[in-house]
């Protein structure tokens, strides 16, 4: 049975990326399954494609193969790779940092480099192409597993796992009277900014529904929001435009502007500059 292929990248529609690494995909194989997850991911953000596998993957028949491709070093010494998590799937990739949260909270079984010279498409007419790695080497590849071409074992040598490029994940952290953490992506179409902070630490901490909660957020030290606003388990329950704590889709507490746009309207976004903190008052 031939495997799913997911695809996320930061091509866009805009031009023929996204076509042409499908048709090399069918090329090979006119059967295999094609899913988009999204082409719309911040250019070169490779913090982002590592958030956004973590987000979804979970929730995918296992042995489903991912194609993410963010990749603003193509063509240079970084691996071309795919790795094997330990909850049953296939990560095609460059590894520069995407495979970070799939490894922090599912765990990579091993990786192997992709030997490029069986697993990358030659032509003679693009033979010297290094900028497209999307379509000859991560779409070819992972269309040769997905059709059973090739075995796993077959992608290239393994490599260790230490060897693995990683960010860094910062941990909340609780302490008597408050939680301290960080804005790590957003929800770019509402505007919604997602905490590192669990459901389960929130509750352990005593916050519950209907609490107003008083909320600091820091950007570079700096702060720059400081209201009492509610923890909701519900849009519905909050007024239009007002503030709002929730418990987002992958158990994580988010703060939203209700039919607004957070991050627009305070003029707010995500990374290691933000500092959200929750008190007890």
């Amino acid at each position: 049975m031939k495997k799913m292929l997911v695809f996320q990248t930061d091509f866009t529609y805009k031009e023929g990326a996204v076509a042409a690494m499908y048709g090399v995909v069918k090329s090979v194989d006119s059967d295999i399954e094609i899913i988009t997850a999204t082409h719309e991911l911040p250019q070169y953000d490779t913090w982002s494609a590592s958030y956004r596998l973590y987000q979804y993957i979970d929730f995918w028949p296992k042995g489903t193969i991912f194609v993410s491709v963010v990749d603003p070093g193509v063509g240079t010494s970084r691996r071309a790779c795919v790795a094997k998590t330990k909850n049953g799937y296939y990560i095609v990739t460059p590894d520069n940092g995407s495979l970070t949260h799939v490894d922090h909270y599912f765990g990579i079984e091993e990786v192997r480099s992709i030997d490029e010279r069986i697993n990358r498409l030659h032509r003679v007419d693009n033979g010297a192409v290094s900028i497209f790695h999307g379509r000859d080497l991560f779409g070819y590849c992972a269309a040769r597993l997905s059709s059973g071409i090739i075995t796993y074992e077959e992608v290239g040598p393994v490599y260790p796992l230490s060897e693995i490029i990683r960010h860094e994940i910062a941990e909340p952290v609780i302490y008597e009277d408050r939680i301290e953490g960080m804005f790590e992506i957003n929800d770019p179409n509402f505007g919604n900014l997602w905490t590192n902070i669990t459901f389960t630490d929130f509750l352990d901490a005593g916050f519950k529904t209907g609490d107003r909660i008083r909320t600091c957020i820091y950007k570079k030290g700096e702060l720059v929001f400081d209201e009492r606003i509610p923890y909701f388990d519900s849009f519905g329950k909050a007024e239009d435009h007002s503030v709002m704590i929730y418990n987002n889709e992958i158990n994580k507490m988010g703060l939203a502007e209700v039919v607004g746009n957070l991050c627009q309207d305070y003029d707010l976004g995500y990374g290691q500059d933000y500092k959200v903190v929750f008190h007890h008052e």
